[in-house]
């Protein structure tokens, strides 16, 4: 469950992010993204203290990058979380603009055969490139897609938040009791359910991500193997011009057990992860270990 965080730093923040991102919808989408991108690095980040968490993870998973390549990804991953929070709230305008954009990679043919035979489809990823547009795109595709999305701890920005990703194409259903039995009725009736599988998971297992011990959620294979969802990696990577994307269906994680299973997402997505390091929210605390520990 996530804590939710108020007061006078979480406000600032908020009524920081809000202006940023309602604003520029005054300008064209094409200006628009990289507007947001600069005030997210130049702004927002800053005074929300990311640009020292993402100088935190760096040192930790990547300790021998140079140091003016670790100021260099500071702002690049500042620029693509600010340029993926823009589309989000560009609406129809990001979503129309996905319309040319088609499913590729090798598992492709797994997945379209899932839909085809009504078999329920888990598509997992984490908080890289601009998840949504991977969403949007299997939607598109004729896919009975719902995501499943952890509330916001900045409890008054999660209420933007919240009323955007359900006002988006599709279903989505919020990380409660409510919305995790909706979501495991959509499973039940053959729907692709898009999940996040990279944050942080004080009750999971320690697994590795970058050569580092990371709490890893188990319930998510768990849940495949029990409704015998196809388990496939679906990622959105974004394309030099800041505005595109390539959606890249990896091949289907094989069922085995739990960590088994999850151990390989974490391989996946850091193989991944390393082909675009700019395009990981390198901003969550996803090394820290419990208290416990």
């Amino acid at each position: 469950m996530v804590q939710e965080k108020r007061g006078v730093g979480p406000y600032l923040t908020h009524v920081a992010l809000s202006g940023v991102l309602n604003l520029p919808r005054l300008l064209p989408y094409r200006w628009r993204l990289p507007a947001v991108g600069w005030l997210a690095a130049h702004v927002v980040g800053p005074i929300a203290g990311y640009d020292k968490r993402i100088r935190n993870n760096l040192a930790l998973a990547c300790p021998d990058m140079p140091s003016d390549q670790v100021d260099q990804m500071v702002d690049a991953v500042l620029t693509n979380a600010g340029r993926f929070l823009a589309e989000m709230w560009s609406g129809n305008t990001f979503y129309n603009r996905l319309k040319s954009t088609e499913l590729s990679g090798p598992g492709l043919t797994a997945m379209e055969q899932a839909k085809a035979d009504g078999r329920p489809i888990i598509a997992i990823s984490g908080h890289f490139g601009n998840y949504d547009a991977a969403r949007a795109v299997t939607i598109q595709a004729g896919y009975n897609t719902g995501a499943l999305f952890r509330p916001m701890s900045n409890a008054y920005f999660n209420e933007s938040y919240k009323a955007r990703m359900e006002g988006f194409e599709g279903k989505a259903f919020e990380q409660s009791r409510r919305g995790m039995a909706e979501m495991v009725k959509h499973l039940r009736k053959g729907g692709l359910l898009a999940i996040l599988l990279d944050q942080r998971e004080d009750q999971g297992a320690k697994l590795s991500f970058f050569g580092q011990p990371a709490m890893t959620t188990l319930a998510v294979a768990e849940m495949a193997l029990k409704y015998n969802t196809l388990f496939i990696p679906v990622f959105a990577i974004r394309k030099d011009n800041g505005l595109d994307f390539n959606i890249v269906v990896e091949d289907p994680i094989a069922h085995s057990d739990a960590e088994t299973m999850m151990q390989e997402f974490n391989d996946r997505f850091e193989a991944r992860v390393r082909q675009n390091m700019d395009q990981f929210l390198w901003i969550h605390n996803r090394w820290q270990l419990p208290d416990a520990e």
